[in-house]
């Protein structure tokens, strides 16, 4: 198929406007599309990779492709092609772990092709030339937000750029933001990408708004449903909490910027990552109780969304692990608590979602207790709203049934996540189940209302029986801390399991002995007490959800299922019939709404990209009539969140826009591709030698050694672009190899710290000793955080650590143990990669060029001489300590036998020839001695 016709099959799967003008725009020339998400990014990408794969004669890599983009590319091509009848096409093929033969790797891109390859994979493929980056036709980069200066696939389009100056080079991404943060960010994005032109689709693009808002708009009902006045005091006083975590971080912390840390910006954005950036570098001298509260900051953002989100038990029962996991050791002292526990908002928050779930009974009878519990069990207002929503569909169905369209009579209904899809569907399976009402006449009023009465006590009766388990551990934990603090049990908690008796530092205070109150009170040190139920409420509470008739007949009953009578027992359901939850999920929502067409969309909760989702789907079809009903809490935290997003994506593309009108032209053409000739020459020669006497050896450029799984680091890349050579490799020995003296093992601080929990580095020291002559260590810092140890000695296993001021970091010691065991260890330090590659240029001048085929081999030989064979070191030194083995001997022993357990059954003839017969008798004497005959 010629070129000139090759995109003429692919409009049939671009309908609007924008999206043609898009692909003609890319088809033409490279450029860097940042559109916004829900526009239908993943669309554009598949039909532009079709016009290539239908030709059949390019070869196309895409880079930075997830799992799932990859199935959904591969899918579409699949399609395209069966649509366009391009006999010439032939797919996606991934590439990734899994393929790990390098011969069919090489066979595949010598036929081309359309490939997704991991950038690991596709980096070390590039450097070694096995995929010559003269044959790429080009390459389409997603995720280009994600693309770093020292990311991967700036390395990768580096190597490509320098040997290809002709292929094309596309970038998308649909997360306008990373382009808007820092100094002249989208110019750097640009130099990294080596690209020259962006083309910058927003929603308010005048291409995109006529192609989206033209006659076919979906319809649209809005419906704002008002919080209980629980859930708002729930609320209120969450936010009152993050407001004094907020101040207090402020005020702890007077250094920083702090512009950003209100309250309104703590609700929407990463906050807490953000604020923890902020403190990375100083995190070492930051107070004990500035990490609490910014560890609190993550928790009380997550309450914020559970109040909405789950149900009121569940939300209860996500508290009570909460105040678990913040309750103070026993002994410790007020200043290592998180400071909301003791603001009266944090009562409010516990004190409430209790009254939601159950109260004190107002007229206790004579046979009840005073302390009674009656289960309130408030339900979520979207509920009943959902299930009205549910009716009035049906009745709009039976009264005006719809005009024949291509949309199935499906109702989709999407929410945020798996846990919300499963309580929908709880709710819309048993909302008509109902539980015996008190009496006959309320029931007949309440008949046709659906609740979800029946879902609720069942969850209550789960709760009840896990709070009573949770009591008898947390007595039993208590109990353990309080015996290791006094070497004595307390006599309160001894007295046996579940006696619904809170734990001592947990316990109410009583004034004048009376009977104590539901409430929660504040415990000794001032925290809200964890309030556990006592025995008799428990009962009087699981007395009043009893399982009823009703509910047990609700079981489904188990059924034997001969495969013979399929028929009977499964059927296809008309889709018309259909009620399908579903979670927001990306890109992926497209296929969802292609796949079941729906004709009333439900969204649970406000997602500003499914909108636009749903408009370009409405727009890109005539014939399929849309309903959206769109929920959402009225003045709540997700109506912010809601409008705050939507406001922030603008405003990124106002910024956007304002910086391209103002930016230079990048240059992108030589990706520092060819060496100045001068640099070349100055390199060759070096007058720092007594003279200029001698000259360094060669004009080629300097020549690094890498192990392959170094790749997941920044260094090789930066070493890349200091115009040295990466000749990626196995290495047995060591990460790099600088010259055939020269071998360093990187190590990262969290690395060195797994490496010397495991004993790991020991052993690799010890093989670098045998192979090289001048090892070193390298240990990198990461650029962003303080260049000290001490922000990790709490990560290394020392608790003293963790207090700076009462031992020096364990890691430290076993650095200086390190050394004392192979005093001719260098050791270098690095406060970032950027160094690093400095440090290595400065170390690889005047050396020699290191010998790949050698590095390889090191430690794998099996020709080479004893003295330099590198054995499993843990057996050879257990040898080493039998008696009869010499260090001389033992060389001659394990090049003939394989492993220990061999040695110790050979008899006295088969190893006298290797060590003489004495040793042989002391060796053969050690092995066959009886244990228990101690006298022989």
């Amino acid at each position: 198929m010629s070129a000139n016709n090759a995109p003429q099959p692919v409009k049939l799967s671009l309908p609007l406007e924008y999206q043609q003008h898009l692909f003609q725009e890319l088809r033409a020339e490279d450029e860097l599309v940042v559109i916004a998400k829900g526009l239908g990014l993943m669309r554009l990408v598949t039909n532009l990779l079709h016009s290539y794969d239908a030709a059949g004669n390019n070869l196309v890599i895409v880079v930075g492709a997830e799992e799932r983009e990859n199935a959904w590319i591969g899918g579409a091509l699949a399609e395209s092609a069966a649509i366009s009848m391009a006999p010439r096409a032939r797919g996606l093929t991934v590439v990734n772990t899994d393929f790990t033969s390098v011969a069919a790797r090489e066979k595949m891109y010598a036929k081309g092709g359309i490939y997704s390859i991991t950038s690991r994979i596709l980096v070390v493929d590039l450097l070694t030339g096995l995929l010559n980056p003269e044959t790429i036709t080009g390459l389409i980069v997603l995720h280009a937000d994600k693309v770093i200066a020292t990311s991967l696939e700036a390395f990768i389009l580096r190597v490509y750029r320098q040997k290809n100056k002709n292929g094309f080079l596309k970038a998308f991404s649909d997360n306008p933001d990373p382009f808007t943060i820092g100094f002249s960010p989208l110019a750097t994005m640009m130099r990294n990408l080596f690209l020259r032109k962006a083309s910058l689709w927003p929603r308010f693009h005048v291409t995109v708004a006529s192609a989206l808002e033209g006659k076919k708009k979906a319809e649209v009902i809005e419906l704002e449903v008002p919080m209980t006045d629980a859930m708002r005091d729930i609320q209120t006083a969450i936010m009152e909490c993050v407001e004094v975590s907020i101040h207090e971080l402020k005020k702890g912390n007077s250094g920083l910027e702090m512009d950003d840390w209100n309250l309104d910006s703590a609700l929407l954005k990463n906050f807490d990552v953000m604020v923890r950036r902020q403190l990375d570098p100083n995190w070492h001298r930051v107070s004990w109780k500035t990490k609490q509260i910014v560890s609190d900051l993550t928790v009380l953002r997550g309450l914020l969304h559970s109040v909405l989100a789950l149900d009121c038990v569940s939300f209860l029962q996500h508290l009570d692990t909460i105040h678990a996991a913040h309750s103070p050791q026993p002994g410790s002292t007020r200043q290592s608590q998180s400071p909301w526990l003791f603001l009266d908002a944090a009562h409010t928050i516990f004190e409430t979602a209790k009254r939601r779930v159950y109260n004190a009974n107002a007229e206790a009878n004579a046979n009840s207790s005073i302390d009674s519990l009656r289960p309130v069990l408030e339900e979520q207002p979207k509920w009943e709203l959902l299930a009205e929503i549910l009716d009035e569909i049906d009745r709009d169905l039976y009264f005006n049934p719809p005009m024949r369209d291509d949309s199935n009579g499906t109702i989709l209904i999407m929410c945020s996540d798996e846990a919300t899809t499963r309580q929908l569907r709880d709710y819309l399976q048993t909302m008509h189940v109902k539980p015996k009402a008190e009496s006959e006449a309320k029931q007949k009023i309440e008949e046709h209302k659906p609740s979800a009465a029946f879902m609720m006590r069942k969850r209550l009766r789960g709760y009840l029986n896990w709070k009573r388990e949770f009591a008898q551990v947390s007595n039993a934990l208590f109990a353990e801390n309080q015996k290791a603090l006094e070497g004595a049990v307390d006599p309160r908690i001894a007295q046996g399991g579940y006696k619904g008796k809170a734990p001592a530092n947990k316990r109410r205070r009583v004034r004048g002995g009376g009977s104590v109150g539901t409430a929660p009170g504040r415990n000794s040190n001032g925290t809200v007490a964890q309030y556990f139920e006592k025995p008799n409420e428990v009962a009087d509470l699981l007395d009043e959800v009893q399982i009823t008739e009703e509910e047990a007949n609700q079981k489904i009953d188990i059924i034997a299922d001969p495969l013979e009578d399929m028929e009977d027992y499964y059927e296809l359901y008309e889709m018309q019939d259909l009620v399908v939850v579903h979670a927001y999920d990306g890109d992926q929502d497209e296929h969802v709404l292609e796949e079941i067409k729906p004709r009333y969309i439900i969204m649970y909760e406000p997602d500003a990209s499914f909108i636009r989702r749903i408009e370009v789907y409405r727009s890109s079809h005539n014939d399929r009539n849309v309903r959206v009903y769109f929920m959402f809490y009225g003045g709540s935290v997700e109506e912010q969140r809601y409008l705050a997003t939507v406001r922030r994506e603008k405003d990124s593309f106002t910024k956007l826009i304002k910086e391209r009108a103002s930016m230079s032209v990048v240059m992108t053409t030589d990706a520092q591709g060819v060496e100045d000739p001068q640099e070349a020459f100055l390199r060759t020669v070096n007058t720092r030698i007594a003279g200029g006497g001698r000259l360094a050896a060669t004009a080629q450029p300097p020549r690094v050694v890498v192990d392959v799984r170094e790749f997941r680091s920044s260094l090789p890349s930066l070493l890349h672009g200091r115009n040295m050579i990466i000749v990626p490799c196995m290495l047995t020995v060591g990460d790099y190899i600088l010259s055939p003296n020269i071998c360093v093992e990187r190590k990262s601080i969290s690395d060195l710290i797994s490496s010397f929990k495991d004993g790991r580095l020991y052993t690799q020291t010890e093989t670098m000793f045998q192979h090289y002559k001048n090892p070193m260590l390298l240990i990198e810092f990461d650029q962003n955080k303080s260049f000290t140890l001490e922000p990790f000695a709490d990560l290394s296993g020392n608790l003293k650590s963790v207090n700076p001021s009462e031992a020096p970091s364990d890691l430290q010691s076993k650095i200086v143990l390190l050394t004392l065991a192979f005093p001719r260890l260098r050791v270098v330090w690095s406060s970032s990669p950027y160094q690093t590659a400095e440090i290595f240029e400065g170390l690889k001048s005047q050396q020699d060029e290191p010998d790949p085929v050698a590095a390889v081999r090191a430690g794998l030989d099996k020709n080479a001489k004893a003295e330099e064979q590198a054995f499993n070191l843990e057996p050879h030194e257990m040898l080493g300590a039998v008696p009869g083995v010499t260090p001389k001997n033992i060389k001659n022993i394990t090049l003939e036998v394989e492993n220990v357990r061999e040695v110790a059954n050979m008899e006295i003839a088969e190893l006298e020839p290797l060590i003489g017969m004495q040793a042989a008798k002391q060796v053969h004497g050690f092995f066959n001695r009886n244990l228990i005959d101690l006298d022989d």
